[in-house]
């Protein structure tokens, strides 16, 4: 039997290895030139891609256009943990008026911002109807996971400002809300724009049953884990353990029981953070929930972004002009405008509005909605699709994430003048 080397360089250990220092200097980094709260996520984007075109051996990642459902699995998991979190860091619902901002955002911002982006996948990119549908509704929504610098803090801490609290609520529901336009483009590309047959049954469906079923279901779960949680057996529950688990059991049977009434799992685990947060609003055990939730979302999120860098010098191998055109125009100008139109004749400032309206980071949401389009129906433009999403999602992150701490510490030093 011939000897083997001592030392043996196993593809996957090389791999773990690189991740861990990826996640170190992505998160040190900054620290370097910065006290703020470090733009780690375009690093881990970035040093994913250098580690995939550097270092020799790194076992391959499945292509996310031949192979979504690993992406798909993924990315579903870290966005409805995130959008669970979302809901139980908003300590107060009312008064009802602080939602005036977040009901523009949903009902006025995201549909100008799925038609404008439609629009110019068909006239600039050249995407058929369907998939410029899919375009849109993709990359609309505002992400929760990487959005989480521009969103209020942990439960208890308070002092909710109307920007954060705005960001928040729309990044926490609106990820459900785009999942009727993803429909839509599937229809689209199965029937063809042919709306008489189709339009009612897709309201009726997509908009109506499956978005009351997501509330109903999310409010159902809140109620029922908090009455586990704080309620039954009286002297010893189990709040009183500290064990953050069953946050994570009871989101995953939240959204999972959701689904299997076709309801959107999405909106349900939001309404299941809001209503849970409800119940015994003032325990400590809430903190606890969130922190443990938190944690496992900043795990899966880094895993998902390094692995998106490995795998981006791919998808940009169909990257054009037109792409970049694209994705400024959503990041610099059609996100901003969709926003700013949105929220006039509310109350929030000049500078607050502004805020809001730029600050919709784009993230790991638009990656599940394409794995899942891709994964059900086969699309003509799947390959350009994935390269402009691809950087549309570095590009937010650079810019807003080196930027959100700027702009974050001027409406703080605004409403500190204010006072």
């Amino acid at each position: 039997m011939q000897n083997e080397p001592f030392f043996g360089l196993n593809s996957y250990h090389v791999a773990l290895a690189v991740v861990g220092v990826i996640v170190i200097a992505a998160r040190w980094l900054p620290r370097l030139v910065s006290k703020r709260e470090p733009a780690s996520a375009p690093l881990m984007i970035l040093f994913g891609a250098g580690a995939a075109l550097l270092i020799p051996g790194l076992p391959p990642l499945p292509d996310p256009r031949d192979t979504p459902l690993p992406w798909e699995l993924v990315s579903e998991l870290t966005v409805i943990v995130a959008l669970f979190g979302a809901g139980m860091r908003i300590d107060r619902l009312r008064p009802w008026k602080r939602w005036i901002g977040t009901s523009r955002m949903l009902g006025i911002a995201m549909p100008l911002t799925i038609l404008a982006v439609a629009l110019l996948g068909v006239g600039l990119v050249g995407l058929t109807v369907a998939g410029a549908i899919l375009l849109g509704a993709v990359l609309a929504p505002t992400d929760p996971v990487l959005a989480s610098d521009v969103q209020v803090g942990p439960p208890h801490e308070g002092a909710e400002h109307p920007v954060r609290f705005t960001l928040t609520t729309e990044a926490g529901l609106n990820d459900g809300l785009a999942f009727p336009f993803v429909y839509l483009g599937l229809i689209v590309a199965a029937e063809g724009l042919s709306p008489g047959s189709w339009a009612l049954d897709w309201f009726l469906r997509d908009i109506v049953y499956r978005i009351a079923l997501g509330i109903g279901m999310g409010w159902l779960g809140g109620r029922v884990l908090g009455y586990i949680l704080f309620s039954v057996p009286r002297g010893s529950v189990l709040a009183e353990t500290g064990s953050g688990v069953i946050a994570l059991a009871g989101v995953l049977l939240c959204y999972g029981s959701t689904e299997l009434i076709e309801g959107y799992g999405f909106i349900a685990v939001a309404v299941l953070g809001l209503t849970l947060r409800r119940v015994e609003e003032d325990h400590a055990f809430h903190r606890q929930l969130h922190d443990f939730t938190e944690s496992i979302e900043h795990a899966l999120t880094a895993l998902l972004l390094i692995a998106l860098g490995s795998v981006m010098p791919i998808l940009f191998a169909d990257l054009t002009w037109t792409h970049f055109a694209v994705a400024l125009l959503l990041i610099l100008v059609i996100r901003p405008l969709s926003g700013w139109v949105a929220l006039l004749g509310t109350d929030l400032k000049r500078r607050d509005r502004a805020v809001v309206s730029v600050y919709g980071v784009r993230g790991i949401g638009s990656i599940y909605y394409l794995c899942y389009a891709g994964s059900h129906m086969e699309f003509t433009n799947e390959a350009p699709l994935w390269s402009l999403i691809a950087l549309v999602i570095l590009m937010s992150t650079i810019l807003h994430g080196f930027t959100v701490g700027w702009a974050m510490d001027s409406l703080k030093e605004e409403a500190v003048k204010g006072k």
